[in-house]
This record gives structure tokens, sequence and C-alpha cells, in this order.
């Protein structure tokens, strides 16, 4: 298909998913969950904004707005992007493999189209980070009617960030450099760590204000 991602429908997007083109692939979905997830913050802050019961956190809000807005294409974008870093690796293991030098060409193109595509999923991880702080701070000061939105925003960035962290293990499973595959690993299981406590905090939140 010669569309944008950003230029296809819901189906069109979920059958390229499901095609057996090389991208979008899961790296995309994560981007699109996790713009999902944004956009669930945007709407818990629409329907604050400019409410008297909220009006002592109306600046801090306009600014969670601001960066909201932002995040949220940042993470289409990544849809883009993601693709971007694994149609060289597809490529790289296209290469013939005949004679020794080509084997080595093979290998070694293999090896750094593999630490670009293990980049691509820590990268979108990172970006993740600062969403789930705001939603999680949107928890406790978004109009308590729609306090399970902002919850299922944040599940949403946390399935992002763990399937990403599957992305990131796929890629550097196959990397040569495994002492570079291993901080590859910790890195990204760092991520995973930091909004899996922010994704908890926020949650006990949602669910004290929700339930009787």
């Amino acid at each position: 298909m010669d569309k944008e991602w950003k230029e296809m429908t819901l189906v069109e997007f979920a059958d390229e998913l499901a095609s057996s083109a090389p991208t979008p692939g899961g790296g995309g979905a994560c981007a699109y969950v996790a713009a999902l997830g944004v956009a669930l913050g945007r709407m818990v802050a629409a329907l604050t904004t400019g409410k008297e019961k909220y009006a002592d956190t109306q600046e801090e809000l306009d600014e969670i707005i601001v960066r909201l807005e932002e995040n949220q294409k940042k993470m289409i974008d990544g849809i883009e992007e993601d693709a971007k870093g694994f149609l060289p690796l597809a490529e790289a293991f296209a290469l013939p493999r005949e004679t020794q030098a080509e084997i080595q060409h093979r290998q070694m193109m293999i090896e750094a189209c593999l630490l670009d595509a293990a980049r691509s999923p820590i990268n979108l991880m990172k970006s993740i980070v600062p969403i789930v702080l705001d939603l999680e701070r949107l928890t406790d000061i978004g109009s308590s009617i729609v306090v399970s939105d902002a919850g299922t925003g944040v599940i949403f960035c946390q399935a992002a960030v763990d399937a990403a962290m599957l992305n990131v293990y796929i890629n550097t499973k196959l990397m040569s450099d495994k002492m570079k595959a291993m901080s590859l690993n910790q890195e990204a299981r760092s991520l995973q760590n930091e909004v899996i406590a922010i994704a908890e905090d926020a949650l006990r939140t949602v669910k004290k204000k929700i339930k009787k």
C-alpha cells in the first residue's frame, strides 16, 4: 500500500499490519497503542480544562495539554520511524552470501542494522516515560468522571513499553557483539521498570477513586 500510515483508515492500517508486508510490524503497533494512550489522556484533559472545580491546577493542566498533543504526534510518527529502522535489516538479511567477502559484508551490515533495530524500540520507550508521568498526574488532577480513561491510557502505554521490550530482545539476541547486546537489554529493562513503577502508582490512584 502506497499510503502513509497517517493517511490510512483504522481498517486499512489493521489490514496492512495483518499482511505479509515487512512493515508495519510489532514496533509500529507499539507506537500506535501508545498514541491511543496519549489520546485518552488528552480526552481527560479536555474534559477537565476550564472547569471551576479544577481551577487550582489549570496552569499545570495547560502544560500537560501541550505536551500530550506533541507526544501524540511523536507516537504516530514513531510508526514510520519503526518501519525505517526495520527495512534496512530485512534488506541486509537478503544480501548475497556466496563468497567469503559477501558473507563478511552481509554479517557486518546485519550487525549494524540489528543495532539500529534494537535502538528504535528503546527510543520509543524513552519517549513514553514522560507520557506516563503526565497520565499519572491526570489521575490526580483530571476530572474524576473520566479517571478510568486516564488509567486506561496508562495501561496502553505500559503495554506499548512491554511489547517494545520484546522488540529489543528479538534484535539483541541475533547480535554478535554480546556485550553491546547486554547493554541494550539492560537499558531497555531499566526503562521498562521505570514505566511499570509509574503505572502502578497511577493505577492505585485510579482504583481508589473508582472503587466503593
